[in-house]
Order: structure tokens, then C-alpha cells, then sequence
């Protein structure tokens, strides 16, 4: 009597990545995921004292100004400026990676220099800010600003601010010298010669979640 064997498919017997992605790929994703916990940490324990909180200073009153405009009355004009100026950097790196695939060496250099020049002026703008609210008097341990309700308000805002606001200062920062260093690599035709522009593509997955980040810390802070 014949017996029918049924053969067990082997969906992973090593020498490849089981998920279909670079080594390089995967070990970034698994960074930004870790990265995502301590952002995702630092905003909870805001929004938790934010909300804890009977009265909170107006980020209408706080974030007015803008460079060249004396004293101007323009809630939110400037960080919408800064908000835009990182979005276009984002959009800048999907076509550096799209010319990556490409194997377009000048298309790739040129997205390559228009991301670090955005991350670069917006660095220059969170610099102003800073500068700006410093002026002002506020700082860790410092908040010249009133509630809502016009009681006095407790360090907490700006003692979360210039925290998450420098964290995630830190990392465009760090994905501004890791875009010239790519970059400086493209024009050596590092890439060119490995036959792959991969280290563009995995530098993006930094950019773009530098950007996300920002679209939440934005969100927290000057919208609410």
C-alpha cells in the first residue's frame, strides 16, 4: 500500500534574510523602532502633566514671533514655516532615493545637497527659537509665560519643550552629517562602484522618521 508523504515547505534555511530585506534595511528599521519607544516615552509623560495640569500656557502667545518682524503678532507663523521647510527636506529625499534606484548619480548628489540644505535651515530656525524664547526668559527651570487663565504657570512647559524639542534637535542634527557623509560618498561614486545606492535608501528611513517625529512633537506643543 502506498503512502502518500506530504513535503513541509521550508520557508527559511539560512544564507538570506527571512523578511526579504538587507541585513543593513532591518537593523535600521529595528533602530528607529527603539527610537520610536523613547520618543513615544518622552511625549506620554508630556501629554500625562500636560493634562494632569488645571491651566497650561497658550502656545499662541508663546510661539508669536518671527525673525525680522519686531513685535509682530503672529501665532504659529514661524514654526508652520519651519514645519514646511523639514516636510520639503523629507520630499527631497524620496526623489535622492528614487534616483538611487535609478543608478542616477547627478539626480542622487543634487536631492542629496537640497535634504541637507533643508535640514540645515530648519536647525537654523530651532536655533532662532531657542534664541528668541531664551530672550525671554525661558529656559529648564524657567517659564515667563502665564496660563490660559492667567495664573502662574509651572516649569513643566518649558522644561518638556527645550528637552523634546533638543532630543529630536539632536537627531536632525545627526541626519545632517550622516546626509553629507552619504553624499560625499555619491560624488566619490562609492555607490556607483558597489552597484547599489542602498546606504541612500537607509539613510531616508532616518530622514523620514526625523520628519514624523516632528509632526507629533509639533502636534503636542504648539497646537495644543
Amino acid at each position: 500500500m502506498d503512502t502518500a508523504v506530504t513535503a513541509k515547505k521550508k520557508w527559511w534555511a539560512g544564507g538570506y534574510s527571512p523578511f526579504n530585506v538587507s541585513y543593513g534595511k532591518l537593523m535600521m528599521w529595528y533602530f528607529l523602532m527603539s527610537d520610536a519607544f523613547t520618543f513615544g516615552a518622552l511625549l506620554i509623560s508630556y501629554g500625562t502633566i500636560r493634562f494632569s495640569s488645571p491651566s497650561w500656557p497658550d502656545p499662541n502667545e508663546v510661539f508669536r514671533s518671527f525673525p525680522g518682524m519686531g513685535h509682530a503678532n503672529l501665532p504659529l507663523v514661524f514654526v508652520s514655516l519651519m514645519t514646511f521647510i523639514l516636510i520639503m527636506s523629507s520630499v527631497t529625499m524620496v526623489l535622492a532615493v528614487h534616483a538611487g534606484h535609478m543608478r542616477d548619480k547627478k539626480a542622487v548628489a543634487k536631492w542629496m545637497l537640497w535634504t541637507i540644505v533643508g535640514g540645515i535651515a530648519f536647525l537654523s530656525c530651532q536655533a532662532w527659537e531657542w534664541t528668541h524664547l531664551y530672550h525671554e526668559g525661558a529656559w529648564w527651570g524657567r517659564n515667563p509665560f502665564l496660563n490660559v487663565d492667567g495664573t502662574l504657570a509651572s516649569t513643566n512647559f518649558t522644561n518638556f519643550f527645550f528637552t523634546i524639542t533638543g532630543f529630536h534637535g539632536l537627531h536632525v542634527t545627526s541626519g545632517v552629517i550622516l546626509n553629507i557623509v552619504i553624499l560625499a560618498n555619491v560624488l566619490k561614486g562609492t555607490y556607483e562602484h558597489r552597484g547599489h545606492y542602498e546606504m541612500v535608501e537607509k539613510v531616508g528611513l532616518y530622514w523620514h522618521f526625523v520628519d514624523l517625529v516632528w509632526v507629533f512633537v509639533f502636534t503636542c506643543f504648539y497646537l495644543l
